[in-house]
């Protein structure tokens, strides 16, 4: 357990707190391209890191980032007009371009708008993602780009989802795969068939879930990385083979989550504040072109990414049917006879558990176990890493030259001898082949 100093440092992500410097040193997700999509359109607001902001695609279509109060008389610049590539205050007239900048000051005689600046953070928009970047200018780092900079806009897709908690619990449910065999179980998992992937070599979907079901007390290994660490949850199959799950935590928010064979999709789960979260998903480029794995034996109808470039979620923000407010829809009948939860879809499973420990969880009253060595492990990197900068020594992982595109998840059923370490990286064999049938379709 945490003592109830390092559950406030942990989750406390204000102007001001130490991991509120930590994580405004990353560049950060602070919106969709899909939600500001018009050059001239309505601003948007944006609430991040406790901050109260509002984005605007400027008249010569790029995207400002400013705060939401005007620097005259605190109207909110919301209700601004967005026109000559500038935000214009409704109140007064005053305007502000994408930088900050007063460019205009039509209610007073004699102007001094060189001296005015609203609090203005630069932007990149990559993968369908508008990041900012909210610390001190003097330390900014050029963009992290985990893969999605040089790709076509239909290549990358990216979708949010709300969550009503603080970012670390929900982190958490992607950092855990000991929750697998039990919150998303159901019983139509004992009926799937022997398909013949019980066997060194890449486990169909389906069977993997029947794995999950099997072993319920995985073992871990933990690798240390660059970046943060990746670990395998290690189970047992009815064969009596190994079977890895392999994910990846990336500082200081970012989450690779185990996928047939191998994947880069980043889960990023953005502090709103203190008390709730955007869950980012960032699929960085198409995968799986071998077909391994095959069909998904579930349907996700709540987080429908495969959807993402038709017309279902047009702004890429992702609707909730299931909240807290009506009990996730829970079905007892259903939780007796179906599965183990009762509630409807996976990812609605892992916002009903998280959510339902309260906004901010006391972590001090929890008993850890074996099986969250993985969760442990990043508290006490987050941790460390916030007060090393406060002591002036820089955050890990914020150059923007280092290999970000390179970091994978993965399942495997292990060969004899085989490491898992090697899984969803750069020297993995599939990921070369998967590479170079990439850079030929490109040419």
């Amino acid at each position: 357990m945490l003592s109830q100093e390092e559950n406030e440092l942990l989750t406390r992500v204000g102007p001001g707190t130490l991991m509120g410097n930590l994580l405004r040193r990353y560049w950060t997700p602070a919106l969709l391209c899909g939600e500001v999509p018009e050059s001239g359109g309505p601003p948007v607001r944006v609430r991040l890191f406790g901050e109260n902001l509002v984005a605007f695609r400027d008249t010569s279509g790029q995207v400002g980032l400013l705060q939401e109060n005007c620097p005259h008389r605190g109207a909110s610049l919301y209700f601004g007009r967005n026109e000559d590539c500038a935000l214009r205050c409704v109140y007064h007239g005053w305007a502000y371009d994408r930088d900050g900048n007063c460019v205009d000051m039509p209610s007073e005689p004699r102007s001094f708008a060189d001296r005015i600046k609203a609090r203005a953070y630069p932007v990149h928009e990559s993968g369908g993602v508008v990041w900012t970047y909210m610390g001190p200018r003097e330390t900014m780092t050029p963009f992290r780009d985990f893969g999605t900079d040089l790709l076509a806009a239909d290549a990358a897709m990216a979708a949010k989802q709300y969550s009503s908690c603080n970012f670390i619990q929900a982190m958490e449910g992607n950092l855990d795969s000991a929750h697998i065999s039990f919150l998303h179980q159901f019983n139509a998992i004992d009926d799937i068939p022997d398909d013949g992937s019980d066997r060194p070599g890449y486990p169909s979907n389906a069977y993997s879930m029947k794995i999950w079901r099997h072993d319920k007390s995985p073992r871990f290994e933990m690798s240390e990385e660059w970046y943060g660490y990746r670990y395998a949850a290690v189970r047992t199959t009815p064969k009596g083979h190994k079977h890895v799950r392999i994910n990846a935590f990336v500082y200081p928010f970012n989450t690779c989550v185990a996928n047939v064979p191998y994947g880069s999709s980043q889960g990023i789960f953005v502090p709103i504040d203190d008390t709730s979260c955007w869950r980012y998903l960032v699929t960085t480029h198409e995968q799986n072109r071998h077909g391994l794995g095959g069909p998904r034996f579930f349907e996700v109808p709540q987080y429908p990414y495969d959807k993402m470039r038709g017309q279902q979620l047009p702004s890429g923000i992702i609707p909730r049917a299931l909240t807290a407010e009506n009990d996730y829809c829970i079905d007892r009948e259903a939780q007796r006879t179906v599965s183990f939860s009762g509630i409807a879809d996976f990812v609605s499973q892992d916002l009903m558990v998280t959510e339902s420990m309260g906004p901010v969880y006391d972590r001090t009253q929890e008993h850890l176990g074996t099986t969250d060595v993985a969760l442990i492990r990043m508290r006490g990197m987050l941790l460390k890493a916030a007060r090393d900068l406060a002591e002036g020594k820089g955050p890990p992982a914020v150059e923007g030259d280092l290999p970000y595109a390179s970091i994978r998840s993965a399942e495997k059923i292990l060969e004899p001898e085989e490491d898992w370490r090697v899984l969803g990286t750069d020297a993995d064999p599939l990921v070369r082949k998967e590479l170079e049938l990439g850079a030929v379709l490109v040419d």
